[in-house]
């Protein structure tokens, strides 16, 4: 089923709602029906986040199911395969992670992982908890897994050996097909898979897709070894967003420390090591992404180079920077709607492509609670307002055009359909204060 735009809110949190258990299989949501028919790390967690208030269970369930295929390091993988088919690729058999002695021999999953959200998704169902027993119960269950994640990055993905996490994959980004990732990915030696889903739009006119293919096979083959990482893995940057939600749940992390008797000292200092990094390694008057590679700044700016700013400890001067940067005509002064993912006078824009230009409900959420988190309510209203405006507009799409605001790639799309439930609980709190 494809939702239709609503008129009014309750109208748009029911079909919000329908959208999320069309999309549930029982073992976790997909992000949409058809094209991705499997359990993504990211997605997950901004599901758990949209469920926090409407169906704290079911948003409980979504984060147990994801976990249930942590690796033993800790790594927390991309995409959790709760079928052995599933018509996607890459599918379990590319993968081939069961080969592998530390992942989970009963559940097929990637062998990369994405943004560490999870721990701000726990604290949001904590914070938002209706039964103060069954969310303990929870935090304690997965306190543990969420101290082995960040253990997992902080041990195994500092490739710089400067305090940051190091993406090895265009995939673990969340933002797969960002123009941030072209030099890196030019860099790469040619390769031609014959790679093609008739399905998916014409995502970018080369062949980057087959080198994402053959970085996953090199990966896959050198048996997950962190020291080929480190040593020999062709694609490794220092993403500003991967690295600002990660401080962001450090943040997190500490407060759950409290509710199961946990010195939260650990955390917070790894939060300062990660904010003192960026600072030191990606910011240049905006924050960008670093290749580890070419030991250079990637030069454009991206909805990405927002993300430090879910940094609660963020130094000001760099707050106010970035929030100048954001409303400017190189943003959100120049489109009908918030927040192109790409800077809008770079040549790499397009209004058109993934991650290249449109708009999307999860970075506007993030960047929305990265407004509050510094107090700035008026830039989080506009924020909301405006993407609000976008899926009554759209409906649950995967993407929007920052201009017109008319919907692009997937309908039914988890992540916007879920956040859109959180942000029309945020507008009905905000009318009962008034």
């Amino acid at each position: 089923m494809e939702a239709r735009p609503a008129v009014d809110d309750a109208a748009l949190g029911r079909e919000a709602q329908a959208v999320l258990d069309a999309n549930w299989t029982g073992a976790g949501t997909v992000p949409a029906p058809g094209l991705y028919p499997h359990q993504w790390s990211l997605d997950s967690a901004f599901v758990a986040i949209g469920l926090a208030r409407a169906n704290p269970a079911r948003a409980r369930a979504e984060l147990r199911n994801l976990f249930a295929g942590q690796w033993r390091t800790g790594m927390v993988p991309h995409i959790v395969f709760h079928s052995a088919t599933g018509g996607y690729f890459p599918g379990p058999g590319v993968w081939r992670s069961q080969e592998c002695g530390d992942a989970p021999r009963a559940l097929p999953t990637s062998g990369l992982t994405q943004p560490p959200l999870h721990a701000l998704a726990v604290r949001w169902l904590w914070r938002h908890a209706r039964d103060a027993g069954e969310a303990e119960e929870f935090v304690r269950w997965i306190y543990p897994r969420l101290v082995a994640q960040h253990r997992y990055l902080e041990t195994a993905r500092d490739l710089g050996g400067e305090g940051l996490a190091a993406i090895v994959h265009p995939w673990e980004s969340g933002m797969d097909d960002s123009p941030s990732w072209d030099a890196p990915l030019e860099a790469l030696p040619a390769v031609r898979y014959a790679y093609h889903r008739e399905e998916l739009p014409d995502r970018h006119p080369d062949n980057h897709h087959d080198r994402y293919v053959w970085l996953a096979l090199r990966y896959r083959d050198s048996g997950y070894d962190p020291a080929y990482l480190k040593r020999d893995h062709p694609f490794a940057v220092e993403d500003p967003l991967f690295n600002g939600i990660w401080v962001a749940s450090c943040e997190a992390l500490a407060e759950l420390a409290a509710v199961v008797g946990e010195d939260p000292r650990p955390q917070r200092e790894l939060a300062d090591r990660i904010r003192r990094a960026l600072a030191a390694r990606l910011w240049d008057g905006l924050f960008h992404a670093r290749d580890l590679r070419a030991n250079r700044l990637i030069p454009v700016a991206t909805v990405g180079s927002f993300g430090p700013l879910l940094d609660p400890g963020l130094p000001g001067d760099l707050v106010t920077a970035l929030v100048a940067t954001l409303e400017s005509a190189r943003f959100m002064a120049a489109t009908g709607y918030p927040v192109p993912s790409c800077e809008i006078r770079a040549p790499q824009f397009d209004r058109s492509r993934y991650w290249r230009g449109p708009s999307w409900v999860n970075t506007n959420w993030l960047i929305r609670h990265a407004a509050l988190v510094h107090g700035l309510d008026e830039l989080a209203h506009t924020l909301q307002a405006g993407t609000l405006r976008l899926v009554r507009q759209g409906g649950f799409r995967e993407c929007f055009d920052p201009f017109d605001g008319s919907g692009r790639g997937c309908r039914d799309f988890s992540w916007s359909a879920a956040l859109t439930l959180d942000l029309l609980a945020e507008a009905a709190r905000s009318a009962d204060s008034v």
